[in-house]
């Protein structure tokens, strides 16, 4: 027996050709031109692209959007708090000045709107130029 007299069992199946014609004709259901009649076309999703402009997230809870702090002006502290009083987040929280956000206590600014008649302790707030010149002078 010689390589040439040798048979195979089966013959090799040809690969089909998709979408060059066939029964749906010359388009082959890509209809006319443009990118999605194009070999090899791949279209990136809309939100793909949205996602791509979204900051990731590094680390557990990490906020990438910053937090604005809430405001109380000098003129609510003359009314709600007395002489020697403790101004803190807690405080404010607990005269209805500011509320909870996500179930913590949001920082706080105080800034210079109005006047200050007495003096008050002010503990983890922070504090603008004007309002600090302020509380100063009182």
């Amino acid at each position: 027996m010689q390589l040439h007299e040798l048979k195979k069992e089966y013959k090799t199946k040809k690969k089909r050709r998709v979408g060059r014609g066939g029964k749906r004709g010359t388009y082959s259901g890509r209809g006319l031109k443009g990118q999605k009649s194009r070999a090899g076309a791949k279209i990136r999703p809309a939100i793909r692209d949205l996602i791509i402009k979204l900051p990731k997230r590094r680390g557990f809870k990490f906020k990438s959007i910053q937090e604005n702090p809430s405001v109380v002006n000098l003129d609510l502290l003359d009314k709600y708090f007395k002489k020697g009083e403790v101004v803190s987040p807690a405080a404010l929280f607990q005269k209805g000045l500011i509320t909870k956000e996500h179930n913590k206590l949001p920082k706080v600014k105080i800034l210079g709107g109005g006047e200050l008649k007495h003096k008050v302790i002010i503990k983890d707030c922070l504090v603008s130029q004007k309002a600090r010149e302020k509380i100063a002078k009182v």
